[in-house]
Protein backbone atom coordinates (compact mmCIF):
# COMPACT_ATOMS: atom_id res chain seq x y z
CA UNK A 1 0.00 0.00 0.00
CA UNK A 2 2.64 2.06 0.81
CA UNK A 3 4.18 2.13 -2.78
CA UNK A 4 0.77 2.61 -4.03
CA UNK A 5 0.55 5.76 -2.04
CA UNK A 6 4.18 6.88 -3.23
CA UNK A 7 3.18 6.74 -6.58
CA UNK A 8 0.14 8.51 -6.70
CA UNK A 9 1.24 11.15 -4.85
CA UNK A 10 4.25 11.48 -6.88
CA UNK A 11 2.91 11.17 -10.24
CA UNK A 12 0.55 13.81 -9.11
CA UNK A 13 3.16 16.13 -7.79
CA UNK A 14 5.29 15.94 -10.67
CA UNK A 15 2.43 16.96 -13.10
CA UNK A 16 1.21 19.64 -10.25
CA UNK A 17 4.36 20.97 -10.24
CA UNK A 18 4.53 21.19 -14.37
CA UNK A 19 1.48 22.61 -14.21
CA UNK A 20 2.90 25.35 -11.80
CA UNK A 21 5.94 26.29 -13.98
CA UNK A 22 3.74 27.18 -16.70
CA UNK A 23 1.90 29.53 -14.66
CA UNK A 24 5.32 31.16 -13.74
CA UNK A 25 6.50 31.53 -16.38
CA UNK A 26 3.75 33.01 -17.32
CA UNK A 27 3.73 35.43 -14.92
CA UNK A 28 7.32 36.43 -15.22
CA UNK A 29 7.06 36.83 -18.71
CA UNK A 30 9.66 34.12 -19.16
CA UNK A 31 11.36 33.35 -22.99
CA UNK A 32 8.50 30.56 -24.31
CA UNK A 33 11.11 29.08 -27.38
CA UNK A 34 13.48 27.62 -24.31
CA UNK A 35 13.45 24.18 -24.38
CA UNK A 36 12.32 23.70 -20.84
CA UNK A 37 9.13 26.07 -21.67
CA UNK A 38 8.46 24.02 -24.31
CA UNK A 39 8.65 20.97 -22.78
CA UNK A 40 6.12 22.47 -20.18
CA UNK A 41 4.07 24.31 -22.58
CA UNK A 42 3.85 21.13 -24.70
CA UNK A 43 2.77 19.03 -21.24
CA UNK A 44 -0.05 21.01 -20.09
CA UNK A 45 -1.46 22.46 -23.31
CA UNK A 46 -3.84 19.46 -24.23
CA UNK A 47 -5.69 20.31 -21.01
CA UNK A 48 -5.08 23.95 -20.63
CA UNK A 49 -5.78 25.18 -24.56
CA UNK A 50 -9.40 24.19 -24.30
CA UNK A 51 -9.92 25.34 -20.80
CA UNK A 52 -8.73 28.45 -22.26
CA UNK A 53 -11.74 28.56 -24.15
CA UNK A 54 -14.03 28.42 -21.27
CA UNK A 55 -12.12 30.66 -18.42
CA UNK A 56 -10.60 33.64 -19.56
CA UNK A 57 -7.21 35.14 -17.88
CA UNK A 58 -7.45 37.86 -15.72
CA UNK A 59 -4.55 40.91 -17.28
CA UNK A 60 -1.41 38.37 -16.99
CA UNK A 61 -2.31 35.99 -14.67
CA UNK A 62 -3.76 32.71 -16.37
CA UNK A 63 -6.81 31.53 -14.74
CA UNK A 64 -7.15 28.61 -16.92
CA UNK A 65 -3.92 27.03 -15.84
CA UNK A 66 -4.78 27.96 -11.97
CA UNK A 67 -7.85 26.00 -12.18
CA UNK A 68 -6.29 23.12 -13.86
CA UNK A 69 -3.59 23.10 -11.21
CA UNK A 70 -6.25 23.13 -8.30
CA UNK A 71 -8.44 20.66 -9.98
CA UNK A 72 -4.77 18.77 -9.95
CA UNK A 73 -4.31 18.93 -6.66
CA UNK A 74 -8.40 17.76 -5.72
CA UNK A 75 -7.71 14.96 -7.93
CA UNK A 76 -4.57 13.89 -5.81
CA UNK A 77 -6.74 14.35 -2.45
CA UNK A 78 -9.56 12.42 -4.05
CA UNK A 79 -8.16 9.53 -5.04
CA UNK A 80 -5.83 8.69 -2.32
CA UNK A 81 -8.75 9.75 0.02
CA UNK A 82 -10.43 6.87 -1.91
CA UNK A 83 -7.62 4.44 -1.78
CA UNK A 84 -7.89 4.80 2.63
CA UNK A 85 -11.83 4.70 2.28
CA UNK A 86 -12.17 7.97 3.89
CA UNK A 87 -15.12 10.62 3.86
CA UNK A 88 -14.28 13.39 1.63
CA UNK A 89 -16.49 16.46 1.79
CA UNK A 90 -15.92 18.65 -1.33
CA UNK A 91 -15.48 22.26 0.91
CA UNK A 92 -12.62 20.52 2.56
CA UNK A 93 -11.45 19.25 -1.04
CA UNK A 94 -11.63 22.56 -2.64
CA UNK A 95 -9.76 24.24 0.48
CA UNK A 96 -7.05 21.73 0.93
CA UNK A 97 -7.01 22.00 -3.12
CA UNK A 98 -5.33 25.49 -3.16
CA UNK A 99 -3.39 24.75 0.08
CA UNK A 100 -1.89 22.07 -1.78
CA UNK A 101 -1.23 24.17 -4.67
CA UNK A 102 0.49 27.09 -2.52
CA UNK A 103 2.81 24.25 -1.02
CA UNK A 104 3.89 22.80 -3.65
CA UNK A 105 4.32 25.98 -5.24
CA UNK A 106 6.59 26.94 -2.35
CA UNK A 107 8.21 23.72 -2.88
CA UNK A 108 8.89 24.44 -6.75
CA UNK A 109 10.13 27.50 -5.84
CA UNK A 110 12.59 26.35 -3.34
CA UNK A 111 13.90 23.32 -5.86
CA UNK A 112 14.56 26.29 -8.51
CA UNK A 113 16.62 28.78 -6.06
CA UNK A 114 18.49 25.33 -5.19
CA UNK A 115 18.99 24.16 -8.98
CA UNK A 116 20.21 27.83 -9.92
CA UNK A 117 22.59 28.07 -6.54
CA UNK A 118 24.17 25.07 -8.19
CA UNK A 119 24.11 25.86 -11.35
CA UNK A 120 26.13 29.05 -10.70
CA UNK A 121 28.96 27.46 -9.05
CA UNK A 122 28.89 24.65 -12.48
CA UNK A 123 27.80 26.59 -15.65
CA UNK A 124 28.50 29.72 -15.84
CA UNK A 125 25.07 31.12 -16.98
CA UNK A 126 25.71 29.87 -20.43
CA UNK A 127 22.87 26.93 -20.49
CA UNK A 128 19.60 27.44 -21.76
CA UNK A 129 17.72 26.48 -18.30
CA UNK A 130 20.18 28.85 -16.53
CA UNK A 131 18.70 31.85 -18.67
CA UNK A 132 15.14 30.79 -17.68
CA UNK A 133 15.92 29.82 -14.19
CA UNK A 134 17.17 33.34 -14.14
CA UNK A 135 14.29 34.57 -15.37
CA UNK A 136 11.90 32.64 -12.86
CA UNK A 137 13.85 33.84 -10.16
CA UNK A 138 14.88 37.55 -10.39
CA UNK A 139 11.66 39.07 -9.48
CA UNK A 140 11.87 37.86 -5.85
CA UNK A 141 16.15 37.81 -5.61
CA UNK A 142 16.34 41.39 -6.84
CA UNK A 143 14.85 42.79 -3.61
CA UNK A 144 16.39 40.99 -1.28
CA UNK A 145 19.47 42.14 -3.21
CA UNK A 146 18.53 45.45 -2.97
CA UNK A 147 18.26 45.49 0.66
CA UNK A 148 21.59 42.95 1.57
CA UNK A 149 23.68 43.62 -1.51
CA UNK A 150 26.10 40.93 -2.51
CA UNK A 151 29.45 40.69 0.37
CA UNK A 152 32.70 40.13 -1.06
CA UNK A 153 31.63 39.00 -3.81
CA UNK A 154 29.20 36.42 -2.43
CA UNK A 155 25.35 36.88 -3.09
CA UNK A 156 23.52 36.05 0.11
CA UNK A 157 19.87 36.45 -1.78
CA UNK A 158 19.33 33.02 -2.94
CA UNK A 159 20.10 31.44 0.50
CA UNK A 160 17.54 34.57 2.44
CA UNK A 161 14.84 33.35 -0.33
CA UNK A 162 15.54 30.15 0.35
CA UNK A 163 15.01 30.63 4.54
CA UNK A 164 12.05 32.90 4.30
CA UNK A 165 10.10 29.74 1.74
CA UNK A 166 11.26 27.55 4.38
CA UNK A 167 9.97 29.76 7.26
CA UNK A 168 6.30 30.12 5.10
CA UNK A 169 6.13 26.01 4.76
CA UNK A 170 6.15 26.00 8.55
CA UNK A 171 3.45 28.73 8.61
CA UNK A 172 1.26 26.65 6.06
CA UNK A 173 1.98 23.30 7.94
CA UNK A 174 1.10 24.83 11.37
CA UNK A 175 -1.74 26.44 9.78
CA UNK A 176 -3.28 23.38 7.60
CA UNK A 177 -1.43 20.43 9.67
CA UNK A 178 -3.97 17.80 8.23
CA UNK A 179 -2.17 18.69 4.61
Amino acid sequence: MNATVFLIDTLFSLYLMVVILRLWLQVVQADFYNPLSQFVVKATHPIVGPLRRVIPSIGRFDTATFVLAVVVCALKIVTLGLLFGGNLNPLGVAILSVVGVVKETFSLMFWVLLLRAILSWVSQGRSPVDYVLHQLTEPFLTPIRRIIPPLGGLDLSVLIAIIALQFLQLLLQETFPFY
